[in-house]
């Protein structure tokens, strides 16, 4: 009966830690993104901050583009782990970008956001310049 009682109680607070887990990335996204990018994703383009609303999933349309969101300082630099940047990620796909965001989207991992970190481009404002020509001009699909 003990034994029962631990399962039970273990069962108990993986769940409990799931939800935690889950609470978090909203938590994460007011903590990081919200101070420049607006509670509902939409930015102050009149500041230089574009709106991610209905839009940041278009960068997942082209090459590089999936890496970028990555890589771009505001991501780069939050003390998240990798796995919680990745849950993050796709966080905003869903709940931000979501018409923009293709159907097919593959949620991030914490392995690629820790291959995109270990791989950042010098010119990031320049390498957004370049995806959304390459949007604008119909790229193919990564």
């Amino acid at each position: 009966m003990k034994s029962r009682c631990a399962l039970l109680l273990a069962g108990l607070l993986i769940s409990g830690g799931a939800a935690a887990a889950t609470d978090s990335v909203p938590k994460n996204y007011r903590l990081y993104c919200m101070g420049c990018h607006q509670a509902d994703g939409t930015g102050s383009p009149a500041n230089g901050i574009p709106s991610m609303r209905d839009e940041v999933g278009h960068f997942l349309r082209v090459p590089g583009g999936r890496a970028y969101l990555s890589q771009v300082p505001g991501t780069l630099h939050t003390p998240l782990s990798d796995a919680e940047t990745a849950a993050l990620l796709s966080w905003v796909m869903v709940n931000i970008g979501r018409s923009s965001t293709p159907a097919d989207f593959q949620p991030y991992t914490a392995a690629e956001v820790k291959n995109y970190r270990a791989t950042v481009p010098d010119d990031i404002p320049g390498l957004r310049v370049k995806l959304l020509r390459e949007l604008e001009q119909g790229a193919p699909a990564r």
